[in-house]
């Protein structure tokens, strides 16, 4: 592997950091604030045996001292300044210490700009850690907004379109009706009418054919017969009597645009509050992968079953089930629709559903079989012996995802968070919890707390609560050990009683932490600061529990030592 210089390694990388020694390619752990050197594990032994060196203070690479860079004095150019006169506030060189500031009081620079550097890369990691990406996601967020405001504004244009579009078919259709009947009735009127003029035609004819007839008369010389006709046909008939027609007649509609509106709709706003753009606090931001639209949403969700959910002050058992294959159940991991892995101290893992059908059966190499179930549903397992880690996706296809090299991995669990695999690893009498991303790659190594004492001894189960704090449960330790995301002691808790010895452990949304105690035969619940809340389940209820998972809906599904069967309680209200 070839080396890293300084100055190719960004103070916010999550990289493997090379040792400072000679020759030496192992990862920097640590770091010597005298000499100015990142060290390995080993050499760090080494660097503090030495006569020379041993009285060096050495500390975990991420809280090293930053080095003083060499400044000259403004005033002094052969000099540099190496100073803080407490007084005045200004670097100064020794120099200008014994001449320019006389009965002042000074302050080692380095220490002051290792402070001050230290209060830069804080700043600079809430910048990474929350407001930048808080603000791409709020961008991302807004953006989303706008091609959803488009599809919605789109869809309301179509609607407005097809509400026209239905009420001018309605007008066609009354338009079309009116017509029909004008037409109906210019029928009728018009018959009425032709028959009153061949009514009138006929009388004319009539009275024509009498004209012509007096008119004879007039010119005829036989007076009798003049006299007989006009007498007889003296009588002319009435002109026939019709009536006018009456023709119907249109009444326009009365309407109104408001009458338009109120048939087609209108668009309004509603009178709502627009909803602030959710902000996710600080502490729980996490640096390793951005939340995603879907899990912004999930957590939304969470947020607001969070805000009605609390301890019941009864703990009510749901069901039980068994598991195929194995005789106690020390560790299970829930997966994808309803099913669960489950795993013995024989190295057998079962891959059941709820009714105890088992569906998938491994046999490793692990004695316990410690796995997880990944935000993708793969199954991931530790395999101790040969020190690897071996992952079966949802095809059963079954691959090394992770070489722990010549560590063994003991426990493992993966972040419901941001998908990060931690393991709890020992070698050689010394533990450390590991972080490795999604795609397996190291990340994050906690090993010692900030006085450089053993964090782990025997990390047997680990989890991560949801405010990024890593749990662990230590056997030889007898204690929870709680450690933040970024590797800094918190707290152990070691039990209400003189024995304890914590095995399964999980934790809710409600940020409490859930454990066994093998020793009592309890199940015991705290609060994410490690202060004790309650026995949730005691030897009363007739339990040996080892192993614990919780469910989608909030269950605990709490795994027993002596059968096969996992009992499921309820505890939240």
């Amino acid at each position: 592997m070839m080396a890293i210089s300084k100055s190719q390694i960004p103070f916010t990388a999550q990289h493997y950091l090379v040792c400072g020694t000679e020759e030496c390619e192992k990862n920097c752990q640590f770091y010597c604030n005298d000499c100015h050197r990142p060290l390995c594990e080993q050499c760090r032994d080494v660097h503090q045996k030495s006569l020379e060196t041993k009285n060096h203070e050495v500390a975990p690479y991420h809280q090293r001292k930053r080095q003083l860079p060499e400044v000259k004095c403004q005033t002094h150019v052969n000099r540099y300044v190496d100073m803080l006169c407490e007084q005045c506030q200004v670097p100064v060189c020794s120099k200008c210490a014994t001449k320019d500031h006389g009965g002042h009081t000074f302050i080692d620079l380095e220490t002051v700009y290792a402070e001050k550097c230290a209060i830069c890369l804080n700043e600079i990691n809430k910048i990474e850690e929350y407001f930048l990406p808080t603000s791409q996601d709020l961008l991302e967020s807004t953006k989303n907004d706008s091609t959803e405001i488009k599809k919605i504004m789109e869809s309301l244009r179509t609607t407005i379109r097809a509400a026209a579009e239905s009420l001018k078919s309605m007008v066609d259709a009354v338009t079309s009706d009116n017509i029909k009947q004008v037409n109906e009735q210019e029928k009728s009127l018009l018959q009425l009418l032709n028959a009153q003029e061949k009514k009138y035609n006929d009388y004319i004819s009539y009275i024509n054919e009498h004209v012509k007839k007096f008119h004879g008369y007039l010119f005829s010389k036989n007076l009798q017969i003049l006299m007989s006709e006009i007498t007889k046909n003296l009588k002319i008939d009435p002109i026939p009597v019709t009536t006018k027609p009456v023709p119907p007649v249109f009444t326009a509609g009365q309407y109104s645009k408001e009458n338009v509106s109120k048939l087609l709709g209108r668009v309004t706003v509603p009178d709502t509050k627009p909803e602030v753009r959710e902000i996710n606090p600080m502490e729980t931001v996490s640096t390793q992968l951005k939340p995603t639209e879907q899990q912004r949403k999930q957590d939304r969700e969470k947020s607001d079953m969070k805000q009605t959910l609390s301890l019941s002050p009864s703990v009510t058992k749901v069901r039980e089930y068994t598991v195929p294959g194995v005789k106690c159940v020390w560790h299970i991991s829930l997966g994808k629709s309803g099913r669960l892995w489950a795993s013995n101290n024989n190295g057998n893992l079962v891959h059941t559903d709820l009714q105890g059908n088992q569906l998938q059966k491994i046999q490793s190499s692990d004695k316990y079989g410690y796995h997880t179930v990944t935000q993708d549903g793969d199954l991931i397992f530790t395999d101790k012996h040969k020190k690897v880690i071996k992952m079966i996706t949802q095809d059963n296809t079954m691959t090394e995802f992770i070489k722990t090299v010549d560590w063994e991995p003991i426990s493992i669990h993966s972040s419901h968070i941001n998908g990060d695999i931690l393991v709890g690893m020992i070698k050689d009498g010394k533990a450390k919890a590991t972080r490795y991303n999604k795609r397996g790659e190291e990340i994050q190594n906690i090993q010692r707390d900030n006085k450089g004492q053993k964090l782990y001894s025997d990390p047997h189960y680990i989890t991560e609560n949801i405010n990024g704090d890593i749990c662990t449960s230590d056997f030889d330790k007898r204690a929870v050990v709680a450690v933040n995301k970024s590797g800094k002691y918190r707290f152990s808790y070691t039990g209400q009683g003189s024995l304890f010895l914590p095995c399964g452990i999980c934790t809710d949304l409600l940020g409490h932490i859930i454990v066994c105690d093998g020793c009592s035969n309890i199940v015991t619940i705290m609060d994410q600061d490690g202060q004790f809340l309650s026995l949730l389940l005691t030897p009363q209820q007739g339990i040996y529990p080892c192993g614990l998972c919780l469910d989608d809906e909030n269950n605990l599904h709490v795994g027993q030592l002596d059968t096969n069967t996992v009992a499921v309680y309820n505890y939240l209200q």
